[in-house]
């Protein structure tokens, strides 16, 4: 058990049979009335933020988070596999569990899959990955306008904004939390 008063940031706690993660939160002591913690938390299954005050002594069960780093197989339609490289189990996931780690994932490539009670609930691609640039229009020779950027398409789908002279067939970084070209590789 996790009292509200021991709230730290990424603590994961349970409250009304759903499954928590403490954003930020707030010691509160006003100058009349019980002290309270402020908190803005967001529920993991569903990605759902709220903000609520608790008492200090308000009691939550802790909920216990399992990560595995797993290996993307492949897909069939509407399921994603991903395989445990230390049992070979394998995992079928459904696209909507998926869809945002997708665009940065390649057979074969490990994902961060995050479970709660053996079910998976979310999938995360590393932090940074190298793509083959598949499509973009070329950049025209002095055209020098200083942050300027065009579309171009990797070979996972993903559609990056990348500086002009990076051309069809180029390898390039990405950072995959915001989804922004790093650098060419």
């Amino acid at each position: 058990m996790i009292s509200a008063g021991d709230f730290k940031k990424g603590i994961t706690f349970e409250m009304d049979g759903q499954v928590y993660q403490v954003l930020d939160f707030q010691h509160v002591k006003p100058g009349k009335g019980a002290a309270f913690v402020r908190t803005k938390y967001k529920n993991i299954v569903t990605g759902a933020i709220q903000e609520r005050a608790f008492n200090p002594s308000d009691k939550f069960p802790r909920a216990h988070i399992d990560t595995k780093e797993m290996q993307y197989l492949y897909d069939d339609g509407d399921l994603y596999y991903f395989m445990d490289s230390e049992t070979y189990e394998q995992v079928p996931l459904g696209k909507d569990m998926v869809e945002d780690a997708i665009l940065y994932l390649r057979p074969n490539d490990m994902a961060t899959i995050k479970f709660f009670k053996g079910n998976a609930f979310s999938v995360d691609p590393p932090n940074f990955v190298e793509l083959e640039v598949v499509d973009t229009e070329p950049g025209f020779k002095g055209d020098t306008a200083q942050n300027t950027t065009k579309p171009a398409t990797v070979e996972t789908g993903a559609v990056v904004h990348v500086p002009l002279f990076v051309e069809v067939g180029d390898i390039v970084r990405i950072d995959t939390r915001t989804g922004e070209y790093m650098s060419r590789v």
